[in-house]
């Protein structure tokens, strides 16, 4: 089977990839997820005139001429109204965020006053137009305003509106499930006992926590060893999750047997090898409405195809709009041209003194470096037979963004 390029093994994984069903949830619980509806204001905000400051409600036609001395019948502390109506010659003590009393129409601040010769009076020193201070009702929204659109991810900010507009639960689209399944005999989980030829697993608690930033649901399926039964085994229990990932076990050797297994699982295989670096021997096929993708062993090389893969994949099945482009940055470091694999290039960011965005590349991009993988900000893209580029060239960069 041919190399398939990036772009065409993307718009595979992506092919009829729709928002998944909505589910109902707390709003306290709502963080990061995508909105299933859009969201409407259940009230206004403010509901009813309110005032900006501590101070005194007054009518501006009162405190026209200065210093003007006025009684005062009463007081609107936050959450409680003053219940009756000021007259000519009245006003009432009022503190921030409470209504302003019928037959007000100012806020005159509090440092612009003292207290009258008399008890019960307060003498206004300066005065204000009219309307000053007053926070209309509906300032910020009306009730029955859509504020947060379909597909809206919820960050603080949105909880924050949310909550004002009255709601305690929202409906978001359900996230996606993802099973992970590592194999390898050489493998051991963290805080094990390795022998002297075994390693310790890293890559499903990486692409866990990958998934989990780009909006899915990991699942552990732990790690399998290279038996064809145990690796059956373990993909005939991932049959209900969304998206099925393998790692390891995708290349060509005697033990890697993860492609046998996926065919003997009723997986219909779209295509293996990719025309990249690193992540040439990816895997993809579909069982039913899933998703499978056979990811390399190599820690860097699974991380990297996650990022180009896995996060798109998860947005297009929540309906996520965030943009995912790369950024333009001049190169820091000379690079050699390219092959027919379309390159990733582990690299720093920073900032030169013009303002440019500067990617420079490690000197040693191994698949295995999981420090330099660490130390690294973001990927520099060159394309298949991309001619040698120079310190200054303009290039593109995929931020490293989890």
């Amino acid at each position: 089977m041919p190399f398939v390029p990036v772009a065409d093994a993307l718009a595979q994984v992506l092919k009829g990839a729709r928002p998944l069903g909505s589910e109902d949830v707390p709003l306290n619980n709502a963080h990061g997820r995508i909105l299933a509806e859009p969201l409407k204001a259940q009230r206004a905000q403010p509901p009813f005139p309110a005032s900006a400051m501590d101070g005194y409600a007054v009518r501006a036609a009162d405190v026209q001429k200065l210093p003007a001395t006025l009684n005062v019948v009463g007081e609107a502390p936050a959450g409680h109204g003053y219940g009756g109506r000021v007259h000519k010659g009245q006003a009432v003590r009022i503190f921030t965020g409470a209504p302003v009393p019928k037959g007000t129409d100012t806020i005159i601040i509090q440092e612009n006053t003292r207290p009258g010769a008399e008890k019960g009076f307060v003498t206004v020193l300066e005065g204000a137009a009219e309307g000053s201070f007053v926070r209309p009702a509906g300032l910020d929204f009306r009730k029955g305003e859509t504020l947060l659109p379909r597909f809206t991810r919820l960050g603080a900010r949105e909880i924050g509106l949310a909550a004002a507009m009255n709601h305690d639960r929202v409906q978001v689209v359900k996230k996606p499930s993802v099973a992970i399944l590592a194999t390898g005999d050489e493998l051991v989980e963290p805080g094990g006992t390795p022998r002297d030829d075994q390693i310790i697993s890293s890559n499903s608690l990486a692409l866990a926590a990958m998934i989990t930033t780009f909006g899915g649901e990991p699942v552990d399926l732990g790690l399998v060893p290279d038996r064809m039964a145990k690796i059956e085994d373990a993909i005939a229990r991932a049959a209900g999750a969304d998206i099925l990932i393998t790692i390891g076990g995708a290349s060509v050797g005697e033990h890697d047997l993860v492609q046998d297994a996926m065919l003997a699982q009723g997986v219909k295989l779209g295509f293996w090898k990719i025309a990249m670096r690193p992540g040439k021997p990816l895997m993809f096929g579909r069982r039913g409405h899933q998703r499978v993708i056979g990811l390399p062993g190599n820690p860097v090389s699974s991380m990297v195809c996650t990022r180009l893969f896995i996060k798109p994949l998860i947005a297009a099945l929540t309906g996520s709009t965030a943009p995912d482009e790369p950024l333009k940055a001049v190169l820091g470091t000379a690079l050699k041209a390219n092959d027919q694999r379309q390159d990733y290039v582990r690299a720093t960011l920073s900032r030169n003194g013009k303002g440019q965005l500067v990617a420079t590349a490690f000197p040693k991009q191994d698949s295995s470096m999981q420090r330099v993988f660490r130390e690294a900000d973001g990927l520099i893209i060159r394309a298949p037979h991309a001619a040698a580029a120079k310190p200054g060239d303009l290039v593109d960069v995929l931020a490293i963004d989890f």
